[in-house]
């Protein structure tokens, strides 16, 4: 079963699902399979801060890409100026031509500019109208329509307002739903509203080809979506955790004095930049084996997920899921 979407041709993909990137989750196991699964995957270029390790890994994918008929993958950049790296990794980008790019907390023109130079798509992340015309009018070839539910900066939203919304004001820009789906049935639930495929992350945590503990993919599986909480002290954007109990020892809030640091204009760039530096190492930190200072990123799709598997087996699962769905819908409604 083939599923064909604008942004299955966009990507030359087989079924509209990218693999959302993960900070220290996503890492090259996870994309090899994606792709040869038939679907997008996506990675952080900020998993890969070593000198000639992003190098080394998009000549190794870009080799892959030439091997299969269908299947891509892409690279999600910070651009903030907070992002040390960002340059850096751009200019990496762009000469290893990747295919794709996810852009996330930031201005997203040089990046537009640059991929269109040969050819490559940007895709921005959206939480509202407000921000989508303002990537809308630098050229973004698709937006992130991430919503409430979502793993990591998740938006206030609804999906099923944000995405008609989207469509309504931009009806010539793909829109892919990003928050709280991990079945075939939540795929067609924002099909219908209007997106043309959807961003998976929390699902594929709990694969077996994620190098991250087993303490972290079990607390996937047994967590519920009210034990997904915000907090402000890992990048200091609110982000999505699971509400374990070293996150509620640290507690979710910035302090008075972190506020004023974050919201001055003098210092809030560098001391961003120190949060970010400091939620890094203790995501680190936290996805050893045994370790106690347990701050795992997951979306509110953690009700949903029941075991570990690999990836191929969960796109395989999607897909099925997305046909029964289909089916099911087609048999109980009549128009």
């Amino acid at each position: 079963m083939h599923v064909r979407t604008s942004l299955t041709e966009m990507l030359n993909i087989n079924y509209p699902i990218i693999m959302a990137p993960m900070f220290l989750v996503s890492n090259q196991a996870m994309i090899l399979e994606g792709m040869k699964s038939g679907i997008a995957a996506a990675f952080p270029s900020l998993n890969y801060r070593d000198e000639g390790q992003l190098e080394l890994l998009l000549r190794e994918l870009n080799q892959k890409l030439s091997d299969i008929d269908s299947g891509s993958y892409g690279v999600n950049l910070i651009v903030q100026k907070s992002n040390p790296l960002y340059r850096k990794h751009l200019d990496i980008c762009v000469e290893n031509k990747v295919p794709f790019y996810i852009t996330s907390l930031g201005n997203p023109q040089e990046v537009i500019e640059r991929a269109h130079s040969y050819g490559a798509k940007v895709f921005c992340d959206v939480t509202n109208l407000g921000h989508a015309k303002k990537v809308a009018s630098l050229g973004c070839d698709g937006f992130i329509a991430v919503g409430q539910g979502a793993g990591g900066h998740a938006g206030p939203f609804p999906l099923q307002v944000l995405i008609p919304s989207l469509k309504r004001n931009f009806p010539d820009i793909p829109v892919v739903a990003a928050g709280g789906i991990s079945s075939g049935e939540g795929l067609l639930s924002v099909i219908a509203s209007g997106a043309s495929g959807a961003s998976i992350g929390t699902r594929f945590i709990a694969c077996k080809e994620a190098s991250v503990s087993d303490d972290y993919k079990n607390a996937i599986i047994e967590a519920k979506m009210d034990n997904i909480v915000m907090t402000e002290r890992l990048s200091g954007t609110p982000c999505t955790i699971i509400n374990t109990p070293y996150a509620k020892k640290i507690g979710t809030k910035q302090n008075w004095f972190e506020k004023w640091l974050s919201n001055n204009k003098t210092t809030k760039k560098y001391f961003k930049m120190l949060i970010q530096l400091r939620g890094m190492k203790n995501l680190e930190k936290s996805i050893i084996p045994g370790s106690y200072k347990t701050l795992w990123c997951a979306g509110q799709s953690v009700e949903l997920i029941e075991k570990v598997m690999t990836c191929s087996a969960i796109v395989e699962q999607l897909k099925s899921e997305l046909q029964k769905a289909k089916l099911d819908l087609d048999q109980k409604t009549s128009f």
